[in-house]
């Protein structure tokens, strides 16, 4: 199989090495296409068995699944300059473009097209990457959640909720970010160097998340499991609630959802 990747950037570079990686393409299929040969110097020299190369058509001709891994407003003419033929899928990374205006630009208006929404944990392999479908099959939808499951896990979910579903988890990852940082200064402030706060409070993450991933997991039943009655953590939990903490995170989710949809 064939597979071609438009855009060496970060998130096309991220996406190259998850399906190298993976075992749904071997490295001799996969094509990567930049106009700035430094990006591609350093994918080859991750990856050897990989192709790379300067020319869009190249990399896409022949393949069954095209990433279009642009900016938003390189979408249309770049789209448009590929040449796509029918039996082949196109999979849109640029933010905010709808199926309506990628099927504006493409020669069959029935072609199978996936919108895909990673985040940045791409770049270490713990990407959680949303998947809408347009025109595939199932078998084409498996074969796409096999590929990308290299660098994470895999959503698919329908387009009117890629708004909503970004938020969470592609924006989400900033506001985490932001916790780890406020944890941090305030280890700093209670006498922990900075690395190791870090250090501690990635790995209490870890742990946590591994808790939400078990049978009938509940935020609030792992809450109250560390909340003894007089003890420490309630203070600190009731501190959250009086200081608006869930509201925060609420309007800045809400926030993060100004953005529509792009028909062009």
């Amino acid at each position: 199989m064939k597979v071609a990747i438009i855009g060496a950037g970060h998130m096309g570079g991220a996406i190259a090495k998850g399906l190298a990686l993976g075992k749904a393409v071997a490295p001799e299929g996969i094509w990567v296409s930049n106009p700035s040969q430094g990006k591609l110097d350093w994918l080859k020299e991750e990856i050897p068995g990989m192709n790379v190369t300067s020319s869009n058509q190249e990399a896409a001709t022949g393949a069954e699944y095209v990433y279009l891994a642009v900016k938003p407003w390189l979408v249309v003419p770049v789209l448009r300059s590929l040449k796509l033929k029918k039996g082949q899928a196109l999979v849109s990374v640029a933010a905010g473009i709808t199926f309506e205006a990628l099927s504006g630009c493409l020669p069959h208006k029935d072609m199978a097209m996936f919108r895909i929404v990673p985040n940045t944990a791409a770049r270490a392999l713990q990407s959680m990457t949303l998947i809408a479908s347009r025109n595939a099959t199932d078998g084409q939808c498996a074969v796409l959640a096999g590929m990308l499951d290299g660098m994470g896990r895999t959503m698919f979910i329908d387009e009117a909720h890629i708004a909503a579903a970004t938020a969470l988890c592609s924006c989400g990852i900033a506001y985490v970010m932001k916790y780890v940082q406020a944890c941090v200064q305030a280890g700093i402030e209670l006498g922990i160097r900075p690395a190791d706060g870090q250090k501690l409070v990635a790995q209490t993450l870890k742990g946590a998340a591994s808790l939400l991933e078990e049978p009938d997991a509940d935020p609030a039943k792992e809450i109250e499991a560390v909340c003894t009655p007089g003890g420490y953590t309630i203070r600190g939990i009731n501190q959250l609630d009086h200081d608006g903490f869930p509201s925060a995170v609420i309007r800045a989710l809400k926030a993060s959802m100004p953005f529509t949809d792009i028909n062009m």
